[in-house]
């Protein structure tokens, strides 16, 4: 099954690391639960995965490169992904310490951490094999992130800067994943609304992700549609389009749950990014949900209603919320 998450319960929209540490509960669940894995797999395996196949097939270049990335860094972040996949997927994806093999892709690979090479070394009869069918991965970090729900970045820092060093991001929403590569945290989220206290903790937050995780953190927003590739140069849909409208029955609540873990020896961290949709009605079908989701939505600054892609929207989103509240 899907885990249905609502951070938005906590009633205010907020632009902070917000970090969590695995274990730790989440104050908006209502379970008190907490989370202990770095990738999440669920019924919805399917869909993800071919909607990331459909844009690797369309321009992986816009979606995935490095810049800077140290082989050190590389390893260890390739070998902590396959042996992670391995732990949590439940047993359809294994890792002997060369081959990745994925018993639902019906596809295997012998990887080389170190300098990120791959070698597809088997295609077999699977209940998804038709999804990779077409699909040749160019490097070891290429067949991870083909292999799992999560979007992969790679940051690193050494004695004078930190920077984006690789990304493999293919669900991503209304950014660029180029754009951000070789950026420093700072730059990287300066376009994000509200983001200026955060940014001014920059080197603590760095230092924290690198050294003190794993962390969980999540981030949300309200959608027209339920697409997960929302690249800008990707073809359009209904969200975020000027003659967009409001509309209950094709309204998405849209939460990315991410993760964060340091390797301090290699002088980076892992951050993953997998995306959830929920039809609107499901997420705020409870008692207080809508309201509180209204809460959040109004707690937003003027920038941050735009930067979310609500100011068409936003209007007739907050009066229906009400309304089922």
């Amino acid at each position: 099954m899907v885990q249905l998450y609502r951070p938005f319960l906590s009633g205010v929209y907020s632009v902070s690391a917000g970090l969590f540490r695995f274990g730790q509960g989440l104050p908006w669940r209502e379970d008190g639960a907490g989370e202990s894995h770095v990738f999440a797999f669920g019924n919805d395996y399917e869909r993800v995965m071919a909607s990331k196949v459909n844009s690797h097939r369309r321009a992986l270049h816009e979606y995935a490169g490095e810049a800077g990335l140290t082989p050190e860094l590389r390893a260890q972040i390739i070998t902590f992904t396959a042996q992670t996949l391995a732990r949590d997927s439940g047993g359809f994806i294994s890792w002997d310490g060369f081959v990745l093999r994925n018993t639902q892709l019906g596809w295997a690979a012998r990887l080389e951490p170190r300098w990120g090479g791959v070698e597809v070394v088997e295609r077999c009869s699977a209940p998804l094999a038709h999804l990779v069918a077409e699909v040749h991965p160019i490097g070891a970090l290429d067949f991870l992130g083909l292999n799992v729900p999560e979007d992969l970045a790679v940051v690193a820092r050494n004695a004078s800067r930190d920077w984006l060093a690789a990304v493999h991001v293919l669900s991503p929403q209304h950014w660029n994943p180029l754009d951000k590569l070789g950026r420093d945290f700072v730059a990287v989220h300066e376009p994000v609304a509200g983001s200026e206290p955060m940014n001014r903790t920059a080197p603590r937050l760095v230092e924290a992700v690198i050294s003190r995780g794993p962390f969980v953190r999540f981030a949300w927003g309200v959608s027209m549609g339920d697409r997960l590739d929302h690249h800008p140069n990707a073809p359009a849909d209904q969200d975020r389009g000027e003659a967009t409208r409001f509309d209950p029955d094709g309204a998405f609540l849209r939460v990315e749950r991410q993760t964060l873990s340091g390797f301090p020896d290699a002088g980076g961290a892992l951050f993953t990014i997998r995306p959830f949709t929920y039809p609107l009605r499901e997420a705020v079908g409870g008692s207080g949900y809508a309201r509180q989701l209204a809460a959040a939505l109004r707690s937003m600054t003027p920038a941050q209603v735009q930067y979310k892609g609500l100011s068409v929207i936003g209007a007739d989103l907050l009066t229906w919320l009400d309304q089922q509240a």
